[in-house]
């Protein structure tokens, strides 16, 4: 049967932290339908067992102080494992490697991203390699597969939000955060393909088309299109030297009222 069928709503996602959360998810809803049944089944047992049979007034009871004590305890002990679960789960989510493959620099500015990595250098100038996004062009985050990549964060401005839904997870971009402690997280990538990114935190007039798409390829071809890049290569130039498209094809760069405007003329 599909795997979807007994995720119970939670969608699929490409990376290892996205497993971990899947089976929180799992467990947490195992508990809930135990717990849900289970009352279900006391309902109907005291619907069934105490129903009417006659006129006569059965016993009333003003306190039942075991009861009390049990119906206290149960549901603290509940909550407590559910947090413990969630608490677990989080910290290996956000756990940092103390090496990782690769190191990618995003930095996040009103309304747009630019991608760098920090331990290459690009021979046209000295400067590491980057990918910025414009009007007219989304911006490509290229990653390798089956390696843990590290994202450092970083806002020019308001608080921005870095998600790509495919990740299942998303960070808040906070400004000013010196130590960088908040505003890094590691992830593995396990599948090769093309995923929309987006900022979800409202930043401003033009929030909505702060899109960028994320490209995992192979470790062979990220190395390529690394090396393409340092040679002086454009993102979209080293993409297609490795077989990759070069634009964007998750999404597109928005119309802005300019370009709506001459297209509704160019169709009048």
């Amino acid at each position: 049967m599909d795997r979807s069928f007994w995720s119970w709503g939670w969608p699929e996602g490409i990376t290892d932290e996205a497993e971990q959360m899947h089976a929180l998810w799992i467990g947490s809803t195992i508990a809930a339908l135990v717990v849900g049944i289970a009352v279900w089944a006391l309902i109907a047992y005291a619907a069934i067992r105490y129903r009417k049979r006659g006129d006569e007034l059965p016993k009333q009871t003003a306190y039942n102080l075991p009861l009390e004590v049990v119906y206290t305890i149960i549901p603290f002990i509940i909550v407590s494992v559910l947090f413990f679960f969630t608490v677990n789960t989080q910290n290996r989510v956000l756990e940092r490697s103390a090496d990782p493959d690769v190191t990618v620099g995003v930095n996040a500015f009103k309304w747009n991203w630019q991608f760098v990595y920090p331990e290459t250098t690009d021979e046209n100038g000295g400067e590491p390699v980057s990918t910025v996004g414009s009007t007219s062009e989304i911006p490509i985050l290229v990653v390798p597969v089956d390696e843990t990549i590290r994202f450092e964060l970083a806002s020019a401005d308001v608080i921005h939000s870095f998600w790509i839904p495919d990740f299942l997870f998303k960070l808040d971009i906070i400004p000013g955060n010196e130590n960088g402690i908040n505003n890094v997280f590691e992830v593995t990538v396990r599948e090769e393909g093309a995923y929309v990114g987006r900022c979800a935190e409202l930043c401003g007039t033009y929030h909505a088309f702060m899109n960028f798409e994320l490209r995992s390829v192979s470790g062979e071809q990220f190395d390529e299109f690394i090396s393409l890049r340092e040679s002086g290569l454009t993102t979209h130039d080293a993409l297609e030297a490795i077989g990759e498209p070069g634009y964007a094809t998750s999404t597109s760069p928005f119309a802005g009222a300019r370009e709506q405007q001459v297209s509704a003329s160019s169709d009048d």
